[in-house]
């Protein structure tokens, strides 16, 4: 049935059970005392209106019902109150027992209506058990979350989730009863209780859990072989539908040990609504994901720019679908950031009031192959972007650096040096407040050594490591991108922002956890050690001795002293590069590293 249906349904039910009672009370009451039909007309009139409205106001037509709670019950119970007391004050007789008598059957039955409904779902899915193979569940977290979650299975007419019991380290827990299922130990006990009640699955359902304490539930679990998963999103859960496809799977990123980078909306509000916003690179995992970010603050404008049309349409598509009912206006632009005349042409078109440069060439032994596209892209796009934003005087323009543009020994990171050199040296004068933001890997964007790892443990293994030292700081796409995000903010012209990204991950580390997490034990998959590739580094940094600044600008953002070469400096070593491909490479690297001394 469709919303409307369903809430002219119980509109139905309800009017119903308050005719019905009043009827009742009529032929219950007229041996007793004098009550006219006229006045029961009179009372089922009101009672119909008045509940009603205040069934709308308490929103008791628009719940789900088989959810019914104490908030349900209260909703109905003060609506019915309500009714009453101004039928009372309107219809003030002696006919009050009446009126009483109506009241208390009428909240009786609509809250057992609601009741019933609950017990039938419930009974349903019990049922079903018996001939749907569900799997038998631990719910590790015996609190509110574990409450919710334990609530939607049970009422759900779609899960294949039978939870058996509770797990939870809390000593006033243990042998008690949460929704009728018992708390059956805590997390020490799992073995064995898994092995007792013929365990499937497991799910965590504690969303404050430290990563520590993660890891210290995940060495008890992992040598079960059991699959382990989390607490979806509270919308998902309160659609009603979880199923074992809909739980979250735990991933590395839980396991990275570090608090995400939260926004300050109100800043950010004041800045980007209704206003027109430029993403080079759009289509890319950092500028895929700022876009999605944006919509939020309601732009003006969204710029979508990108060089592969599939992958400006993939993006331009997904919000379209989710946020087309915005009033935004997603313009989908296919250009290179390497063809100036174009990129002039849509600065002057456009008029962005924001420009975010996250068009780039990213991948490092690539780049070592073809240092001459590295240069164009990096250099001369960033240049061409950097110009045409300060020619139309655009507000704010912020470039998406990397911490490889840190003493690079290869040539991505030297052309992103370079870049960043460009950018914050063209603040000098104009309106355009330029900025450059700094941040190390970025968890799941594409060369990301994530899916690599995937891949190679669903076949089996081996899992291909450079080198068992190496270490990487690591985020996620949704924070590097609030990261650019604030900077933009931030900026008050000519900064590198840096993110505080805690400590450094070692990839074997990285690499043991991932295997851990696709529920295989130690020893199963292997890994193994195959050199460094061309231009990588043991040890990424973020920045050298003489940027360091302890000046701190926002929760977990810092700013780095600018140093470098001026434009004009720059654009002259760019311009006189050498054209063999070896010599080329070494001039950059050793350009890019004098500037930072």
């Amino acid at each position: 049935m469709s919303r409307r249906q369903k809430l002219f349904v119980l509109l139905m039910l309800d009017a119903i059970i308050i005719i019905g009672a009043n009827i009742f009370s009529y032929f219950y009451m007229v041996p007793y005392i004098h009550v006219s039909t006229d006045f029961v007309v009179q009372t089922i009139i009101l009672q119909l209106v008045f509940y009603i409205v205040f069934g709308f106001v308490f929103k008791i037509f628009t719940r789900i019902n088989r959810f019914t709670n104490l908030r349900e019950m209260i909703a109905i119970f003060s609506a019915t109150s309500i009714t009453v007391l101004l039928e009372g004050v309107i219809l003030f007789s002696d006919s009050r027992r009446f009126l009483l008598l109506t009241y208390l059957l009428s909240t009786f039955l609509i809250i057992s209506s609601r009741l019933v409904w609950r017990l039938i779902v419930e009974w349903r899915n019990g049922k079903r058990y018996g001939h749907v193979k569900a799997k038998k569940t631990l719910i590790i977290g015996a609190g509110e979350a574990g409450r919710i979650l334990l609530s939607s299975l049970s009422t759900s007419t779609t899960s294949d989730i039978q939870v058996v019991g509770f797990i939870d380290d809390a000593l006033d827990k243990q042998r008690m009863y949460l929704g009728g299922v018992k708390v059956l130990g805590n997390t020490q006990q799992i073995p064995e209780l898994v092995e007792k009640h013929g365990i499937e699955m497991l799910t965590i359902a504690i969303p404050s859990l430290k990563r520590e304490e993660l890891q210290r539930i995940l060495d008890i679990i992992t040598p079960l072989g059991l699959p382990v998963n989390a607490m979806p999103a509270l919308e998902e859960v309160a659609s009603g539908n979880i199923t074992i496809s809909r739980l979250k799977q735990i991933d590395v990123v839980d396991l990275l040990g570090r608090e995400e980078v939260r926004l300050d909306v109100d800043q950010l509000k004041d800045q980007l609504t209704n206003k027109v916003i430029l993403v080079t690179g759009a289509g890319g995992s950092i500028g895929s994901e700022i876009c999605r970010q944006l919509v939020h603050f309601n732009p003006k404008q969204l710029l979508l720019v990108g060089h592969g049309e599939n992958s400006i349409y993939l993006i331009h598509r997904e919000l379209m679908e989710k946020y087309g009912n915005r009033v935004i206006d997603l313009v989908p632009i296919i250009a290179d950031i390497q063809d100036k005349k174009r990129i002039v042409e849509i600065m002057k078109q456009y008029q962005p009031d924001i420009v975010y440069h996250a068009a780039a060439h990213k991948h490092v032994p690539l780049m070592e192959y073809n240092p001459e596209e590295a240069v164009k892209n990096n250099v001369f796009g960033t240049k061409n972007v950097a110009e045409a934003a300060k020619e139309q005087n655009v507000e704010s323009f912020v470039m998406i650096s990397t911490d490889k543009a840190v003493n690079p020994p290869n040539v991505m990171g030297a052309t992103k040096r370079i870049a960043e050199m460009i950018v914050t040296g063209m603040n000098e004068d104009g309106k355009t407040k330029f900025c450059a933001v700094r941040f190390g890997n970025v968890l799941g964007s594409r060369g990301s050594v994530i899916p690599v790892f995937e891949e190679q443990i669903r076949q089996g293994g081996p899992v291909t490591i450079t080198d068992f030292r190496m270490t990487r700081y690591f985020m996620t796409i949704p924070e590097a991108s609030r990261l650019v995000i604030q900077a933009g903010a931030l900026a008050r012209g000519g900064e590198i922002f840096i993110l505080d990204m805690g400590e450094p991950v070692r990839i074997y580390d990285l690499a043991k956890n991932m295997i851990q997490l696709c529920g295989y034990q130690e020893g199963e998959i292997e890994i193994i050690e195959t050199g460094i590739r061309p231009g990588e580094k043991l040890y990424e940094e973020l920045l050298v001795s003489k940027e360091k600044n302890s000046k701190q600008v926002f929760d977990k953002i810092f700013i780095g002293n600018v140093n470098g070469f001026s434009i004009g400096e720059i654009m002259n070593f760019v311009d006189h590069l050498s054209e063999n491909t070896e010599e080329m490479s070494r001039e950059l690297v050793r350009f890019a590293n004098d500037s930072s001394k």
